[in-house]
């Protein structure tokens, strides 16, 4: 029996990519025979060809190292994502015992956000010692009968969080997840003493949160592997990096993101095929693929963990700040924003009743912020060469279309999107060129 629901599931997350990119390819008005040619050459070009990470050198991270520490070297370094090293497998051949995966900023949001009611519930209520708890509580099994089932369950809750928590109320009876919210909906600086101070917070790794808050799988691909296949991984197949490794050798070599990518097909401005279709209007592309009534905002006076939320629940990196009936774009927010939650607790001391528009407008007095908060915009009659420009140059992973005079949100085009442009998938690829492993990891 549960091997069939598997198999139904893994159906499902193949229909899905299959959905889309049929959609994609049904609404584009490029000749075929110019959208083979493109696909072919793409096939022949090595991905060892691709420019190296800058430095040389892949940022990796510890799987032992913890949350706070992951989130400081992602911002330090402005990258997204970075690969998850095993410390048991460090002389290892094999790249598969070496890395356990990639963290991110959607895996932080997540367990913050689980953390954050979790917190509230624990701070809200009265000491463990009036709940009458003791240390046989504590732990997994102590966190599981609260219902959490993220990384606190796997660190293990302190028996004063656990005491706390079944004194407010967070007992079998009420529920974990309909008081959490309730109780955090009152939580200020607070929390950040629990999140970043207390334990299991403090000491929470990278990878328990790997282990309970993974968004994608981890997918390498070998330098010999074509650039179709990491075009297709890209946007097809919804990952946002891809890690190259050299065959037979356990280190990742080189590191390529849907950002790279689009910067690289913007600097091959130039070169007749791609003049040819940067010429072209983006209406030419079937873009925005996303129609107005699809797109997902958030208001400038809704809350900003509302925004991290929407973003958890619909997997997707960011979110454009809207105000009034017709919806004009003020803003926008992303998953990466989620670090000044983390790295500046000061500015944010009573961050559940933080708006939108607070939060844009606190993180935009700091000297590095401005241009990630400004909303990237293009009107329906752009060329696509205009919208690479403006993701390669202002190094943002989605621009929103707008119409009119009040710069009414009617679209979003995202780096997924933009690669999907300029290929299809031929029939049995993967299976062709990789067997079913690729289909394999993707189900995971």
């Amino acid at each position: 029996m549960a091997q069939a629901q598997e198999e139904i599931t893994e159906r499902c997350k193949i229909s899905s990519y299959d959905a889309y990119f049929e959609t994609i390819q049904s609404r584009k008005k490029l000749p075929r025979s110019l959208q083979e040619v493109l696909t072919s050459a793409f096939a022949k070009i090595p991905v060892s060809s691709f420019p190296g990470v800058p430095g040389g050198k892949v940022i990796e991270i510890g799987a032992d190292a913890s949350v706070s520490d992951a989130v400081k070297i992602l911002s330090e370094h402005n990258i997204l994502s970075a690969p998850v090293t095993n410390p048991e497998a460090e002389t290892t051949s094999d790249w598969r015992e070496r890395y356990l995966g990639l963290i991110d900023y959607s895996a932080v949001i997540l367990w913050v956000l689980e953390s954050a009611e979790l917190a509230a519930v624990a701070l809200s209520a009265t000491s463990a010692t009036a709940a009458g708890v003791g240390a046989g509580a504590v732990g997994a099994v102590g966190a599981l009968a609260l219902g959490v089932t993220g990384p606190a369950a796997v660190a293990g809750l302190t028996a004063a969080a656990v005491g706390a928590a079944v004194a407010g109320g967070a007992a079998a009876d009420k529920g974990m997840g309909k008081d959490a919210p309730t109780a955090a909906d009152a939580l200020g600086k607070d929390f950040y003493k629990v999140i970043l101070q207390d334990e299991p917070f403090k000491s929470t790794t990278v990878r328990s949160i790997l282990k309970s808050f993974r968004w994608a799988p981890f997918i390498p691909l070998a330098t010999d592997s074509s650039m179709l296949s990491v075009m297709l991984l890209l946007s097809k197949y919804r990952l946002r990096n891809v890690p190259v490794i050299e065959p037979g050798q356990p280190n990742i070599k080189n590191y390529i993101t849907q950002s790279g990518l689009v910067q690289g097909l913007e600097r091959c401005k130039g070169r007749d095929w791609f003049d040819c279709i940067a010429a072209k209007p983006i209406s030419d592309f079937g873009l925005p693929f996303m129609s107005s009534d699809e797109v997902i905002s958030i208001g400038s006076n809704d809350l900003i963990l509302e925004a991290f939320k929407k973003m958890r629940d619909n997997q997707i990196g960011g979110l454009p700040v809207v105000e009034g009936p017709k919806r004009k774009i003020v803003g926008n927010v992303s998953m990466r924003d989620i670090r000044y939650l983390l790295l500046k607790p000061d500015l944010f001391s009573n961050f559940r009743k933080l708006t939108v528009k607070d939060f844009m407008s606190t993180i935009t007095t700091t000297h590095e912020i401005g241009k990630v908060i400004q909303p990237i915009t293009c009107k329906l009659e752009s060329t696509l060469g205009n919208v690479i420009h403006s993701l390669a140059s202002k190094s943002v992973h989605r621009i929103h279309v707008v119409a009119g005079e009040e710069g009414e949100v009617v679209g979003v085009i995202t780096l997924r999107d933009v690669i999907s442009c300029f290929i299809f998938e031929p029939p049995n690829h993967f299976d062709d060129y990789m067997g079913s492993a690729v289909k394999e990891m993707l189900n995971q």
